[in-house]
């Protein structure tokens, strides 16, 4: 899976994310950004973000 590059990435976007708990699970969480967390245009693991509801992780796809 190909995960988004940060250029990609804005607050206000509707992401999935899969949470620190959830690493080994891959259950993917949904939200919208409100902080980009990760400074690097890429990371191999997706770019770290903060939901709006609080939630840290990494985007793994973009939603609608």
């Amino acid at each position: 899976m190909n995960v988004p590059a940060r250029k990609d990435i804005r607050p206000g976007l509707h992401v999935a994310i899969v949470l620190k708990q959830d690493q080994r699970s891959g259950k993917l969480t949904e939200g919208i950004v409100r902080d980009l967390l990760t400074k690097s245009p890429t990371h191999p693991h997706g770019i770290k973000v903060r939901l709006e509801d609080g939630q840290v992780g990494r985007v793994k796809a973009l939603l609608d």
